[in-house]
């Protein structure tokens, strides 16, 4: 299974395990993690989730040639599902970034309560130079979280950023090494479950509470235009472009 799932210390440590791929999610992926984390809502032992990538890589985002085959049609697709319950995951959820960190690989991170990253992490959401819009409720978190002018960087050019900008954004709580980061994550998700769990969640429900309708919102329309945009020419253009292997030709749409 290319989702490992290991529990201890009231930790559930959910592994993105396709190292060949560089951790490319599948809908199938997307489904495990769906299924592991609605488990751990109502698992009483589970007190805090670590997730993390294998081989030194978070993941390059979605599989192309499987989400091209199987395409969300709505906001109960795989992927979107996975983003509603990752949104609405009571329980804190620790993340350990290494490597590329693309498309859902950083928006994910919005959900998160704790991010570390090391200096080998590449964050980037190139959704608009692939003719799609921001998913996740990106459109809105981030701007709120960095400001508007590096959320129209980050989503309108799509340019790819490091661990330390990410850090001097507020995006992620601190660098550290590579061969520290995992152990570090590991010993923060260790300390949240040590914690009183009903206070923990509460805190949690509380710095969350006042954009929770608006996140709900704004997924949905994310979704749904995501869904559309997927059909375009434009998105037929830069997909074709993408397993071509040549660069994409916007020039004769307007």
């Amino acid at each position: 299974m290319a989702i490992h799932a290991a529990q201890q210390e009231g930790v559930l440590h959910l592994t993105i395990h396709r190292p060949e791929k560089k951790n490319a999610l599948t809908l199938a992926m997307y489904d495990a993690l769906s299924e592991a984390l609605e488990a751990a809502t109502d698992e009483a032992a589970v007190r805090a989730v670590l997730l993390s990538g294998a081989e030194g890589c978070f993941t390059s985002g979605n599989d192309l040639a499987d989400f091209m085959q199987h395409p969300p049609t709505d906001e109960n697709s795989p992927v979107f599902r996975f983003l509603r319950v990752i949104s609405t995951f009571p329980k804190p959820i620790v993340a350990a970034v290494q490597g590329p960190a693309i498309g859902i690989g950083t928006t994910m991170l919005l959900h998160c309560d704790l991010i570390f990253a090391a200096p080998s992490a590449r964050f980037q959401m190139p959704f608009v130079s692939l003719g799609l819009c921001p998913e996740a409720a990106s459109s809105l978190l981030l701007p709120r979280l960095v400001g508007h002018p590096r959320a129209a960087e980050w989503l309108l050019l799509g340019n790819p950023f490091d661990a330390h900008e990410a850090e001097e954004a507020h995006l992620i709580n601190e660098v550290l090494s590579d061969d520290n980061v995992q152990a570090y994550a590991l010993r923060q998700a260790e300390t949240l479950a040590a914690l009183p769990p009903a206070s923990v969640r509460l805190t949690k429900a509380l710095l969350k509470q006042h954009p929770k309708a608006a996140i709900e919102e704004t997924m949905r329309a994310e979704a749904q235009h995501f869904a559309e945009r997927l059909t375009s020419p434009e998105a037929a253009e830069a997909f074709t472009a993408f397993f071509e292997k040549r660069p994409p030709d916007f020039s004769r749409f307007t």
